[in-house]
């Protein structure tokens, strides 16, 4: 065994295990990892599990190769999703977060030496990477067991690698990520748990999951924040995309919201009806429906997935915010195809990859043709909310590899049904139009939203907090507030916008509000909103409303905009709706009134408390539509 490590700065314990052992794989490319999934180069199916001491033997996930690619399948459906608990930290002096050694009454230490004793035991995968890219990226390692190789090769495609014999021999990895299955039956009764933990400036992850979602995808987004916090800047959670309008118009928009709020959403084409119209709707109380014509949509050029780095290195003097991918691959939410012909640009790329994918939570046969539309089941007739394929940029049509400049700001929701009956949050219409200072909140306070398929979830109205990326960061809210504030300050000429998502009222709508809204603010290009245009919503937290809106030379009627006016909510439904918003935003905006938040943002937040107009919103912080 070649000894690479030899002089690595990593952790004495590490270290040890890395020096005396002669069960290391140190892969060379992405074809080895592949292999090593499937437990051999010829193997075509696989099961990955662990013996269990009291317990036995558990298995974990089934591993198949496909026609175009591999697809991992968990045994057990609670692993099919992110679990929004799962994050403790340890050794952190700055942090709002839970502390491991308070919820489960030991220190840390003692288990983190028992995952190094575990580790030493089996032959193990050791993998370098870049966390958040080679640009402006952190050196980072993972350490997991060889017979869960395929979580490897999704880290693998999510932030690439770097081969090990260039590396300098002083190679100081600033994070790590330890991959222990087992301790997750062992020691937290099942459940999905996460440790990140400060060791002498070296970033840990202890991941004692086999679900890549907590710690490959998050894991390494906790990273970045935990860095860019002491460096004073954020990477937020996001997707970009740039458009060019038939006229040849180009146009960025970055798409921020808690989990499902539309962000890879925002990277596809409109879903058109099979006669090529676009569906606004349907009424879910009289089965009225409601469509668009849309001749030519805008062409789409991709620039971030989810997470977008806001690096100071590539912020330029123009005043508009400028973002760069922070990831390689994108780790995307396919439970919205349900048939063929839905996304076609999404399917005809899975279908026909230029390298084998990864596919999560989907059917699969061996030699067969993995197909996004065939979810798994986690019980019978009821398939799992959260099919997942990991897909390399490298493999996107029109990726934007340089930092973008971005002219809207949207923000996703996930709203719930709203009527007189039934009133809800759900009063939002196809497109509202933020001030910057009332954005910040929205940003603060981040709602998870309606039926959340990704993460394991109730139905009431939650927060995921600063940014929406507040579940996977380590410090303390108030820094992270104060970051957002700050960048929005220094960015006026990027525009803010707040677009629903599934429900309208009582129209069920899905994703079409944000394709329309994206396609019309294209098409009227840079240009500012006429004061006469935009009139204050009933709600103030709901910024202005479009009085009208022409979309390919359809109106689209007023009920549509304004949820008053529908007959099923009316003002009374409308109002009792904007009263659980703002019981949702008084309650969690109140924890950020602590003496080291931005006194601007002590003034942004009193506005709310005290049910200010938007002209207060305005007067704080100046805004051109």
């Amino acid at each position: 065994m070649s000894n690479y490590c030899i002089n690595w700065k990593i952790p004495t314990e590490l270290n040890n295990i890395l020096m005396h052992s002669d069960k290391i794989i140190y892969p060379k490319n992405r074809q080895e990892l592949a292999d090593l999934a499937l437990g051999g180069a010829n193997k075509k199916e696989f099961e990955v599990g662990y013996g269990i001491e009291r317990l036995g033997y558990i298995p974990e996930a089934d591993i198949v190769r496909c026609n175009n690619g591999i697809i991992i399948n968990y045994r057990d459906p609670y692993m099919r999703r992110r679990d929004p608990d799962c994050m403790y930290v340890n050794n952190i002096s700055k942090t709002d977060k839970i502390h491991f050694n308070e919820t489960f009454g030991y220190n840390f230490e003692i288990l983190r030496t028992k995952t190094f004793d575990w580790l030493e035991k089996n032959e193990l995968i050791v993998m370098p990477f870049m966390a958040g890219g080679k640009e402006y990226g952190y050196p980072a390692l993972l350490v997991a067991p060889v017979n869960a190789a395929f979580f490897a090769t999704g880290l693998y495609d999510l932030q690439g690698h770097l081969e090990i014999e260039p590396l300098d021999k002083d190679f100081y990895p600033k994070a790590i990520i330890y991959l222990a299955p087992p301790f997750r039956h062992s020691h937290f009764q099942g459940k999905q748990t996460v440790v990140h933990n400060n060791n002498e400036g070296v970033h840990e992850i202890f991941s004692y999951n086999l679900y890549p979602g907590p710690s490959a995808k998050k894991g390494v987004y906790g990273v970045l924040l935990s860095f860019g916090a002491q460096e004073g800047w954020t990477t937020v959670h996001g997707s970009t995309v740039k458009l060019v309008t038939p006229y040849d118009n180009e146009i960025a928009f970055l798409h921020e919201g808690a989990s499902g709020s539309g962000k890879s959403e925002m990277l596809e084409h409109p879903h058109r009806s099979i006669d090529g119209r676009l569906k606004l709707g349907t009424n879910i109380l009289n089965g009225d429906e409601k469509y668009l014509s849309l001749g030519q949509s805008c062409k789409l050029l991709p620039v971030t997935d989810d997470m977008a780095l806001c690096h100071p290195k590539i912020q330029n003097n123009n005043k508009k915010l400028v973002v760069k991918d922070a990831e390689q691959g994108w780790f995307i939410r396919i439970n919205h195809i349900q048939k063929y012909g839905t996304d076609p640009t999404l399917e005809n790329l899975t279908i026909h990859p230029d390298i084998p994918l990864i596919f999560i939570n989907l059917k699969g046969q061996p030699d067969a043709t993995c197909l996004i539309w065939e979810h798994t089941e986690d019980k019978p007739g009821k398939p799992c909310p959260n099919p997942r394929v990991i897909i390399p940029r490298q493999c996107v049509e029109g990726v934007q590899e340089d930092p973008v400049e971005i002219d809207y700001r949207s923000f996703g929701l996930r709203t719930p049904p709203c009527s007189r009956q039934q009133p809800s949050y759900g009063i939002l219409g196809i497109l509202h139009i933020l001030p910057p200072a009332l954005a910040w909140l929205w940003r603060l306070v981040a709602p998870r939203g309606f039926s959340n398929p990704s993460i394991i979830d109730s139905d009431k109205l939650e927060s995921e907090g600063v940014g929406s990326y507040w579940p996977f960061a380590t410090g303390r809210k108030v820094d992270h507030a104060n970051l957002l504030l700050e960048q929005i300050l220094k960015t006026p000429k990027t525009r803010y916008t707040l677009i629903p998502n599934q429900h309208i009222g009582v129209w069920k709508v899905g994703f079409m509000p944000q394709w329309i809204a994206r396609e019309y603010l294209a098409r009227r290009g840079q240009a500012a909103f006429k004061a006469d245009k935009l009139q204050p919503a009933r709600c103030a937290l709901a910024g202005y409303t479009i009085k009208n809106m022409q979309f390919e030379g359809t109106i689209i009627v007023d009920k549509f905009m304004e949820i008053d006016k529908q007959p099923e909510v009316g003002n009374q439904g409308y109002d009792m709706g904007a009263e659980m918003l703002y019981d949702f935003f008084v309650k969690e905006l109140s924890e950020y009134l602590v003496s080291d938040l931005n006194p601007l943002g002590k003034q942004i937040i009193e506005c709310c408390l005290s049910r200010a107009s938007l002209e207060y919103y305005e007067q704080l912080i100046e805004s051109k539509y």
